[in-house]
């Protein structure tokens, strides 16, 4: 018995350690994890994805850097996909105030985290927004304005334990469909909001789609490519819009609200034609 006893307490006190990954709930109508389906632009032009990053000839653009493993093809420039992302482990760092100055605190620690895991760099680099107050994830943002969250990305969900490493906090971000458009030129809130814009006039053209979340951005080049060849994306997170219900037919000629053609009038309501007199 005092054998028994202490072997349950020895196993109800091991150490924690990650909690299983939630089964991956997945957006009904949406592609696939890791799939994308183009909205806007020519479905022709499509990036080539290597195990070194990716390429888009037809634009001139690069990527330098692996993509989780997975993740779907970066949205060419001007081009709007409906696309889902898989699981993803990432590196976080969050902080208030500007995002276009911010970018800038949070890369070394982010940098020296991964550098002190031996994880291997890979693209995108990924920047949640929080704005502050009222709006819609569609409206303008404000640079210095709400919260961010600036993450680098594992390349698997194996990799390492996830937790806290002082400011920067490890999690797996669950799978998620979003409107993407591929943007080109300098990043930062500029290049966001006119991403914003466009999704605008997108999500105006369609009754099947609805933004779900804040916006976010994804950008995939470092300092050495050139501020004209940067490539990036704009996205906000979606769900299916409800079905709208379905209109009921007018009612026949004659019929009554409930649809019922009205009773026979009686002898008492029946119009007055006179009396019959006899002869």
């Amino acid at each position: 018995m005092l054998i028994a006893t202490l072997a349950f307490l020895a196993s109800t006190f091991q150490p924690l350690g990650d909690a299983p990954a939630a089964a991956p709930v997945h957006t009904e109508g949406a592609p696939k994890a890791g799939e994308s389906v183009r909205m806007v632009g020519d479905a022709a032009v499509k990036p080539v994805v290597t195990a070194e990053g990716a390429t888009l000839r037809d634009m001139g653009m690069v990527v330098e850097a692996p993509l989780p493993a997975g993740y779907p093809a970066p949205t060419p420039p001007g081009m709007i996909e409906l696309k889902t992302y898989p699981v993803v482990r990432r590196a976080e760092y969050s902080a208030k105030g500007s995002t276009n100055f911010g970018m800038n605190v949070g890369f070394w620690p982010l940098f020296n985290h991964i550098k002190d895991r031996d994880i291997a760099m890979t693209s995108p680099v990924e920047m949640d927004y929080r704005p502050e107050g009222e709006r819609t994830p569609l409206d303008p943002m404000e640079d210095a304005s709400g919260s961010w969250t600036m993450s680098f990305l594992y390349r698997t969900t194996d990799l390492g334990p996830t937790g806290e490493d002082g400011r920067i906090k490890v999690v797996d971000l669950p799978e998620l469909t979003v409107v993407s458009i591929g943007m080109r030129g300098g990043y930062g809130m500029g290049t966001v909001n006119a991403g914003l814009e466009k999704l605008r006039e997108w999500f105006a053209s369609q009754d099947q789609w609805e933004p779900a979340g804040n916006p976010r951005g994804l950008n995939y080049n470092g300092p050495q490519v050139p501020m004209r060849n940067k490539w990036s994306e704009v996205q906000v997170p979606v769900k299916r819009k409800a079905a709208k219900p379905a209109a009921q037919p007018a009612p026949a000629a004659g019929a009554t609200a409930s649809g019922a053609a009205p009773a026979p009038a009686t002898p008492a309501e029946a119009p007055n034609q006179g009396t019959v007199g006899s002869r």
